[in-house]
């Protein structure tokens, strides 16, 4: 290589190198700082784009998760009013049953008749005041179960990962519980003073335990299958972001590792610099 005092190629090429190698460590400090593969999206566009579509969706997920583990809350709200409506409606079952015989008398029929009519009042209350968050469930204004439309529930991060359950058709005011209920307060007045009476009520009862029995059992299997939904769906949660965390993360050996390479090649850089910058000087004693 020719000696020149107008470029010193070497000097050049070695700043050049020296820039690239602080361009290296200013990158791999940054990722070690951060614990980020990706900074910004020069680091790398495409990656950054996949990993927030993934980020997206873990965000959906976890409020799927969320509105499921509040559907189940709700279920098991109204699973433990139908649980109770049933010991109930047992023992009134057990009061009809009871009154069905002519060895009873007026005052057997009238206490009798007294705790029956207490129950199927609380089979009412029970009905009409169930809520969920200030909400009702099973009967009144705005309630939800009782809705024919079903009740809905988001439980995943796209719009057709649903949740619908509808028992309305075991609530319905005509022909469910509710009615089922009205029909026994409606009977001579909720109580009974005959064997005919009492025999009248048990017909009624039974029809209620089997309504009762029905919309427990339609509830079950929504709350079943949202289980396993709710599985599914924390399953993909994990995966998605185990993928987001493969292209965003930084790996902190390889970065350590080329963080060293890099000040080595800075620190002989700089060295190396000092020597062909000297070149120069040696020209200009050759002209002495």
């Amino acid at each position: 290589m020719a000696l020149s005092i107008q470029s010193n190629m070497a000097s050049m090429s070695i700043q050049n190198q020296l820039g690239r190698s602080n361009d290296s460590l200013s990158t791999a400090l940054e990722r070690l700082g951060s614990g980020f593969r990706i900074n910004s999206a020069k680091d790398d566009a495409a990656g950054l784009q996949i990993a927030s579509r993934l980020n997206a969706q873990v965000k959906g997920q976890e409020a799927g998760i969320y509105n499921g583990n509040n559907a189940m809350s709700m279920m098991q709200t109204a699973e433990g009013a139908f649980d109770e409506m049933t010991n109930i409606a047992y023992r009134m079952k057990e009061l009809a049953t009871q009154g069905a015989s002519d060895a009873n008398g007026a005052t057997e029929w009238a206490a009798q008749s007294a705790e029956y009519t207490a129950l199927t009042s609380e089979l009412d209350s029970i009905m009409k005041n169930t809520s969920f968050g200030g909400t009702l469930l099973l009967e009144g204004t705005g309630n939800k179960f009782a809705d024919a439309a079903g009740v809905k529930f988001q439980v995943g991060s796209s719009t057709a990962e649903t949740l619908t359950v509808d028992i309305s058709g075991s609530l319905d005011a005509t022909t469910g519980v509710a009615k089922n209920i009205d029909d026994i307060q409606g009977l001579t007045t909720g109580g009974f003073a005959s064997v005919a009476e009492a025999q009248a009520h048990l017909a009624l009862i039974d029809t209620l335990i089997a309504g009762v029995g029905g919309a427990r059992s339609a509830l079950g299997a929504s709350m079943n299958r949202l289980e396993h939904t709710m599985t599914n769906v924390t399953n993909m949660k994990e995966n998605t972001q185990a993928a987001s965390s493969t292209l965003m993360d930084a790996d902190f050996a390889a970065e350590t590792s080329n963080m060293t390479k890099q000040q080595l090649l800075m620190n002989s850089g700089i060295s190396v610099l000092s020597t062909a910058n000297s070149t120069t000087q040696m020209i200009g004693s050759l002209l002495r």
